[in-house]
């Protein structure tokens, strides 16, 4: 049986970025050097492994182009509002204000990394614990 087991960005500032992930509740697992060209950080979820790859490679200045394939990723938070006041202290600001895109839907919002990639927050519907 196939399994998905982590996504990848290249990223301009890798300890900006693990900052960013580790400000949305990502611990650092893993680095592994690619030669002398590129260091990939592993990045995973307390309860989960190491779904993000972070690839940082030496030498690039410039910000990479995000396209308009890329939509997002998500990850749930058991209080959207909670959430953003400790985000918020860390200076990463929603898009905008959190909402729900049907009537009873779960709240969310997107914020976005340091290179610009949006991540969905989902508040978690305390009634499917």
């Amino acid at each position: 049986m196939s399994e998905l087991i982590h996504t990848c960005y290249r990223v301009l500032d890798i300890e900006r970025s693990v900052t960013f992930y580790e400000s949305l509740g990502f611990k650092e697992i893993g680095r592994l050097p690619i030669r002398d060209e590129a260091i990939n950080v592993f990045m995973g979820l307390e309860s989960d492994g190491p779904r993000l790859e972070l690839t940082w490679n030496r030498d690039r200045k410039e910000p990479y182009e995000i396209g308009t394939g890329y939509g997002h990723i998500a990850i749930t938070v058991d209080d959207m509002d909670a959430t953003l006041e400790l985000l918020a202290t860390e200076g990463i600001e929603p898009e905008r204000p959190p909402y729900s895109v049907r009537e009873g839907g779960s709240r969310l919002c997107f914020v976005r990394d340091p290179d610009d990639y949006r991540i969905e927050l989902i508040e978690r519907d305390p009634g499917n614990d």
